[in-house]
């Protein structure tokens, strides 16, 4: 079979990645703690934190874990943002032989029960200022073993009580009572400190990572990632970011981590790709506060940037941002959602650099695709197949279409998962017979190899029988000046079947629907029009940053 992307890829990208000389996950990340020991993984509220720090408070934790005689492969749930123990809790929990769900710190109490029941998860690690939602739930009967993290752990004395006192009592973030029956941080450490490390037996097929995802249906269920699927991924990553840091490889890189860690892109690319490749991981907790994240910008400037368009556009809306110095920074990365070209656009006004979009799902460990590294133009695509990685185009009847035809993209590769955990009737809905995942994703792929994402198949509107997508009509919308951000959605209509709706967040506060309607009118055809406008403050988003539609129709 022929391969056209391959032809394409820059100069030093290989057509493939092997894992053969990586026993697990553990082994490549136990190699960057032994080589760059003295380096610098992480740093938060100021405070550094070395590879031989994460090495030897990981080796604690695994030893508590350890302790307690789980059967290995025991399922450990990771509730915290980017925080340093939650890199602590990241390594320890691999070494120990056992398995990370992750888990949205901002989920409410009957969605942490559920993943908590689904996975069958025997020990939490919660961040205290989230234990309230751990304090409800009370039906996961094989939950046994609760850790409490304070905000200000590992950050020293002085700088640890700071942030716990203004947490607690400024913020009134969390219980001031202890968590009942819950251990501290401090003293897992402690007792993990005294206990011996076995190391234990793992391997490629093992089970690393169970990731809550919607899915392709919508339904949230846990990707099966194993330690093979995710070598390979950092691997295949590595390999196509290489072109934009080549003369700065062998020196001590910085990336910002403003993703949540608990996400599958951040997981890998600023948590495993990162310590792999012995950079320093600036830990934001909350994008959202647009202050600690340009000062962190401004403080220790990355050269690696990854984001979601939601952050990129607030970034490039800000007056202080391009006031930055953005000299070192050599790679912009997006994706968990489309790129918009306006913001593409200025992102390279201001910055001088161009994002590099790439694409991926929870189910693929999550990189599938990315752009040349070393472009020099947004494309508007979401890239070429990363190496070892294969996609093809499927219609309705699952037959393969040809170049530029739009139907589902289908993926096969070393990072695709096991399935979904316990649901074998929803794991044989989108594997195909030779093993490709089908994505519930529409694109086409032009004759060069380069896939573009037309919409999700869930999210895609059906006026009069013409097929209208999300991505085109809010693509159009915000290259009209005034616009800030826009979603759209299907309304249910007696004539049409659905017509199209659109919320909008203004920019310019004169901006009107009639300047909407005109706009849409010149660069749409009639149907792809949207027929209701609503104006809101804010678009309701995921703690990643992408827009939720779904929460958009619910209440239209």
């Amino acid at each position: 079979m022929q391969y056209p992307w391959l032809q394409h890829y820059p100069q030093g990208v290989p057509a493939d990645v092997s894992t053969q000389n990586y026993v697990s996950l553990v082994d490549l990340l136990d190699r960057a703690c032994q080589t760059h020991a003295q380096r610098t993984v992480a740093s938060s509220f100021g405070v550094s934190f070395s590879f031989q720090d994460l090495d030897h408070h990981a080796q604690c934790f695994a030893g508590w874990l350890q302790s307690l005689s789980l059967p290995q492969g025991s399922r450990i749930a990771l509730m915290m943002p980017n925080v340093l123990p939650y890199l602590v809790a990241l390594l320890g929990t691999l070494r120990a032989g056992h398995v990370i769900v992750n888990i949205n710190p901002l989920c409410s109490p009957r969605e942490l029960s559920n993943q908590l029941k689904d996975s069958g998860a025997c020990t939490i690690v919660v961040l205290e200022s989230v234990a309230r939602t751990l304090e409800q739930v009370t039906d996961c009967p094989a939950l046994v073993h609760r850790v409490v993290v304070p905000p200000g752990a590992m950050l020293g004395g002085l700088k640890g009580l700071i942030v716990n006192l203004g947490a607690r009592y400024v913020r009134k973030l969390g219980p001031l009572q202890p968590l009942p029956g819950a251990l501290s941080w401090d003293a897992v450490l402690k007792v993990g400190r005294q206990q011996p490390w076995v190391v234990p037996t793992l391997c490629l097929e093992d089970l690393a990572a169970l990731q809550y995802t919607g899915g392709t249906t919508g339904v949230p269920k846990a990707a099966m990632l194993t330690h093979g699927n995710l070598v390979a991924n950092v691997l295949q990553v590595e390999a196509v970011a290489k072109p934009a840091l080549q003369d700065l490889l062998s020196s001590p890189l910085t990336m910002l981590t403003a993703l949540p860690l608990y996400h599958v892109f951040a997981m890998t690319v600023c948590g495993f790709y990162a310590m792999h490749a012995g950079m320093k991981s600036v830990l934001v907790i909350n994008p959202r506060d647009r202050a600690s994240l340009l000062y962190a910008l401004r403080k220790e400037p990355p050269h690696i940037l990854p984001g979601i368009n939601t952050l990129f556009n607030a970034l490039v809306h800000d007056a202080r941002f391009a006031q930055l110095d953005f000299s070192t920074l050599r790679l912009a990365f997006g994706g968990g959602m489309a790129i918009q070209r306006p913001v593409a656009e200025q992102w390279r006004r201001i910055t001088g650099r161009p994002l590099i979009e790439g694409y991926g799902l929870s189910e693929t460990s999550p990189v599938v695709t990315a752009n040349p590294t070393n472009a020099k133009e947004y494309s508007g695509s979401v890239g070429l197949p990363l190496p070892s990685t294969e996609i093809c185009i499927l219609d309705q009847e699952g037959q393969r279409v040809g170049v530029d035809i739009e139907g589902e993209i289908a993926v096969r590769g070393p990072q695709v998962m096991r399935g979904y955990w316990q649901a074998p009737v929803d794991t044989a809905a989108v594997m195909t017979a030779d093993g490709f995942l089908r994505t519930g994703d529409i694109g086409r792929m032009d004759a060069r190899g380069y896939v573009y994402i037309v919409d999700r198949k869930k999210d895609m509107i059906l006026v009069s029988g013409f097929n209208v997508y999300p991505n085109e009509v809010e693509s159009v919308v915000c290259e009209l000046p005034g616009v800030l951000e826009c979603a759209a959605v299907g309304l249910p209509d007696p004539h049409s079947g659905e017509v199209v709706k659109l919320f909008v967040v203004r920019h310019d506060p004169l901006l009107d629907e009639a300047a909407i309607h005109a706009w849409c009118q010149q660069q749409l055809s009639r149907y792809k029009c949207p027929k209701v406008i609503e104006f809101k403050n804010e678009l309701p988003k995921s703690t990643v940053g992408k827009i939720l539609r779904r929460a958009l129709r619910n209440t239209s």
